[in-house]
């Protein structure tokens, strides 16, 4: 910056307008103009300037709420990763605003650019911040505490008193009784310098190295983890390869060949449930009974898996999910032959009651005269029917008191052959009939060991039984450890850094005009704290036996104690007085003692150059 004194050459629009002066009415001002030059940064100094921006605490913090503002799109718009199928339904129900959500990669959040870009920039920042703060403390560690400053009554917590002991005896005692209480103590001259409190800083730094290890922890959940669920019936099984999953999915780099050879098989599901009271039809036991193996010759173990209590096997868990059931049908054709024999699950329409619905397909059916003749059936299931002339297919209960089956049938080609993928839970009709009897279609309600016919002798369906099936999901998330650790690590290092105080302490002895040791403690804190006054009274009252108060002095000249306008003598205050700062401090204090590089103490005087005057450190 210039500064320019003299008469502008400009006197400006408000002169002209705003004056009848005109130009000389600008000539009666003799303050100096500043003309400001800013210099040319260059790309090495917007670098820098960037740079400093992007590791300085305010930019992290902002950073840090950007991200938590960005994961609320996450919890409240379906994402594809977690369900492909509400994301299709959200976008058939919100046209346009679906059209926006996905240009703003609203229906992946965690792996947009914008998250990404968010998340990266506050790893860096914080790695910005960490490791110069880390070489700071470094150095303080290394340090020594600063030496006493010349005007002690100055600090915010203060006290004195006059002994007959030695000043060396005095300042050795200091010493050893700072050090017995864990301080970094060292004499300097005529006075010792301690401190105190290094783990706040410590705790400091170990809350954002805990961010960072978090950072990394979802990085690599989220590029190695592997995720998919599998519907089993009792008396199934499941083996971890791709084929076996309903549904799958994996991170980036997730490597499907290193899929870790494990396995279980769905022996019994075992669930109850209230039936009074405001709280009926909720489930009380909810457990799946299961036989599992780890590794390709591992032995099997019996466990049960409950909605809490997930298995833990082979870097893997297995949550259980859901809970249905699947009626047992024999299905056969036209030529008497059973042509499938087995349990179909039935997916619940009402989570509560579990009202089902579900299909069965027989693509290898034939009429009774050797043609194929693929037969499909579409029905519903009640665990606990609601009972006849109700005009639909209801449940009353979840559990299995009066299960019904309605199937209605159909023909034709099933489509199966066609090459293109088919939910196995949906009968697609397009080129199949439906079976009709007199012109009504062919449908039938079915308890347990009853059969349903098929019109022209083409076969029939029996209801035979019911099983239980359960869904699972299994999750592999290498970076669950990892994170557990930050998330512990950063609540131990806040509560070092809100909970230790860092302070330092001082102690000088000095002869005074009476030829006694004038003894003075003085303390600072890098914040207020209402402990550190009762904590240098602490210290008084222990130093006290090796600097014990010398009796009054009638005598002594009433100028050792300080000016006239002075409250009392300065051993008045003993050394068990109530710490407490200057009663008249000086109104210019100096600049804060040189704690070491990166110290961020409050500002306290550097005067200790010279030699302290006793009659000053006198007073109370």
């Amino acid at each position: 910056m210039s500064t320019k004194t003299g008469t502008p050459r400009d006197p400006g629009p408000a002169a002209d307008g705003g004056s009848d002066l005109g130009a000389a009415g600008s000539q009666l001002s003799t303050a100096p103009t500043e003309d400001v030059t800013f210099p040319s940064l260059g790309p090495l100094g917007w670098a820098r300037w960037f740079w400093r921006q992007l590791t300085s605490m305010r930019v992290a913090l902002l950073l840090l709420f950007l991200l938590s503002i960005g994961a609320i799109p996450g919890s409240l718009i379906p994402q594809t990763s977690i369900d492909p199928v509400k994301v299709d339904q959200f976008k058939a129900e919100h046209g346009t605003l679906a059209d926006v959500y996905d240009k703003l990669g609203m229906f992946h959040v965690y792996s947009s650019v914008w998250f990404s870009a968010i998340y990266l920039l506050l790893f860096i920042s914080l790695i910005g911040c960490i490791v110069p703060r880390s070489w700071q403390f470094v150095g303080q560690l290394r340090g020594r505490p600063p030496a006493a400053p010349r005007r002690l009554t100055r600090l915010p917590a203060y006290t004195t008193w006059r002994t007959d002991a030695a000043p060396d005896e005095v300042l050795g005692a200091a010493q050893r009784l700072l050090k017995k209480r864990r301080f970094r103590a060292h004499q300097d001259g005529t006075a010792v310098a301690a401190e105190k409190g290094y783990l706040r800083e410590v705790g400091n730094l170990v809350f954002h190295l805990a961010l960072i290890v978090m950072l990394v922890a979802f990085a690599v959940g989220s590029l190695w983890k592997s995720e998919g669920g599998k519907l089993i019936t009792e008396g199934d099984g499941f083996a971890n390869s791709l084929t076996q999953y309903d549904d799958f999915k994996s991170g980036a780099f997730f490597d499907t060949d290193t899929l870790e050879p494990f396995g279980f098989t769905l022996d019994k599901f075992e669930a109850t449930y209230e039936r009074t009271g405001p709280q009926k039809g909720t489930p009380r036991v909810f457990r799946a009974h299961i036989r599992y193996f780890s590794g390709a010759d591992g032995k099997e173990h019996k466990t049960a898996i409950e909605v809490n209590t997930p298995l833990d096997i082979a870097g893997s868990k297995v949550y259980l999910l859901s809970h249905g059931y699947s009626p047992e049908v024999t299905v056969k054709d036209g030529r008497g032959k059973v042509v499938y024999k087995g349990a179909v699950p039935f997916l619940p329409q009402d989570p509560k009651n579990f009202t089902s619905t579900g299909v069965v397909k027989v693509p290898g059916a034939q009429t009774k005269d050797g043609k194929p003749n693929q037969l499909g059936f579409q029905g519903f299931f009640v665990p606990t029917f609601g009972g006849k002339g109700s005009g639909s297919m209801f449940s009353q209960f979840p559990a299995l008191d009066y299960p019904v089956l309605t199937l209605t049938a159909y023909h034709g080609d099933l489509g199966v052959g066609s090459g293109l993928p088919q939910n196995v839970y949906q009968l697609d009709k397009k080129r199949l009939k439906q079976y009709k009897d007199k012109g009504a279609p062919v449908a039938k309600m079915m308890l347990p060991g009853e059969t349903m016919k098929l019109p022209h002798g083409d076969g029939s369906i029996e209801f035979t039984g019911i099983k239980s099936w359960a869904s699972f999901k299994i999750s592999h998330q290498p970076g669950n450890g990892l994170a557990l650790t930050g998330a512990a690590a950063a609540l131990v290092g806040l509560a070092g850094s809100l909970f230790i105080q860092r302070r330092r302490v001082w102690v000088r002895a000095e002869p005074g005009a009476d030829g006694r040791t004038v003894v003075e403690l003085a303390g600072l804190g890098r914040s207020e704290s209402a402990r550190l006054p009762e904590e240098l009274a602490e210290l008084a009252l222990a130093l006290e036996p090796d600097a014990p108060l010398a009796p009054a002095d009638d005598t002594a000249p009433a100028d050792d104690t300080g000016p006239a306008d002075d409250t009392g003598p300065a051993d008045d205050t003993g050394p068990a007085a109530e710490p407490k700062p200057d009663p008249k401090p000086d109104p210019k204090p100096g600049p804060a003692p040189d704690a070491g590089p990166g110290s961020e103490d409050p500002a306290e005087p550097t005067d200790s150059a010279g030699p302290a005057d006793p009659s000053e450190g006198a007073r109370a």
